[in-house]
């Protein structure tokens, strides 16, 4: 027996396996911004998709959707006005709706090529529109209310 006990006292004990401990959260690394390179060296960058990252939102039951009504026009804009003398030059003296006013000055300014090269906002006026924006410039939203003034 002695001997068996002898043996026993040689062999290494079992290891318990260490507790796990839970792993300690690192701070993010402060990013260094990148060094510029030239604008003939510069590769577009891959596009990640937005929409991977996030929840899909929950979406209704086809049964509860209701079917596109069509939309109706404002009656407002429907509604035929006479242009006045100056404007008649340019579009005609017969009376149309607002939207149409527009779509025939806008007609004009192409076929005349009076928007500006530089800046396609802004429209040069010529003898026939300066009558009517009684400026030499303006830009393409001032001269919607220009215009309406000019409508009765």
């Amino acid at each position: 027996m002695a001997a068996a006990k002898k043996a026993a006292a040689k062999k290494p004990a079992a290891k318990k396996p260490a507790a796990k401990k839970p792993a300690a959260k690192k701070p993010a690394a402060a990013k260094k911004p990148a060094a510029k390179k030239p604008a003939a060296a510069k590769k577009p960058a891959a596009k990640k998709p937005a929409a991977a990252a996030k929840k899909p939102a929950a979406k209704k039951p086809a049964a509860a959707k209701k079917p596109a009504a069509k939309r109706k026009p404002n009656a407002a804009f429907m509604k035929a006005m006479t242009p006045s003398a100056v404007l008649a030059a340019v579009i005609g003296a017969t009376p149309l709706p607002r939207t149409e006013v527009t779509k025939k000055v806008w007609d004009y300014i192409k076929k005349n090529k009076l928007q500006d090269a530089a800046n396609k906002r802004m429209i040069n006026a010529d003898a026939k529109l300066k009558a009517i924006f009684n400026k030499a410039q303006v830009s393409m939203f001032e001269m919607t209310k220009l215009i309406s003034n000019q409508l009765k």
